[in-house]
């Protein structure tokens, strides 16, 4: 599988996203739906908490890609919906340095929203990821 990021700028380089995102050969393609900061029960955590919620979102999510065989540097497309466009901004550059270690750097949109599905929640992250032939321990 190969994978092309596409930016015909450099601007996007300091908020780590890229415009579009080419895959060719992907074996299977993962389509994820909304995560948020919920327990194992689907209880919302960290009421009031950006930076908390946006971390935990990203726990579920890997726990999800993980289910699939797939991890954060998979990811093609990450969107995310937020109910305090600020708030989501400052945390940015606290939770932004995980996504960059896990070589995320997928296309995404940042959306305001007036409310997510529980008035507790504060961000939702939305996710396509692709994933190239299963290959054995030889390479093949």
């Amino acid at each position: 599988m190969q994978r092309r990021a596409i930016d015909p700028w450099t601007w996007q380089d300091a908020f780590d996203f890229s415009h579009a995102i080419e895959v060719v050969g992907a074996h299977a393609l993962v389509f994820c739906a909304g995560q948020v900061s919920v327990d194992d029960e689907g209880r919302p955590l960290h009421a009031g908490n950006m930076r908390a919620q946006f971390e935990r979102a990203l726990d579920n999510l890997e726990r999800v890609l993980a289910q699939a065989g797939l991890a954060l540097a998979d990811l093609t497309r990450l969107n995310y919906y937020v109910t305090d466009v600020p708030a989501f901004l400052a945390a940015v550059p606290e939770v932004g340095p995980r996504l960059r270690r896990a070589g995320c750097k997928p296309a995404s949109t940042l959306l305001g929203v007036q409310r997510l599905a529980m008035p507790e929640l504060m961000i939702e992250l939305e996710a396509t990821a692709a994933r190239g032939p299963v290959q054995g321990p030889d390479g093949a």
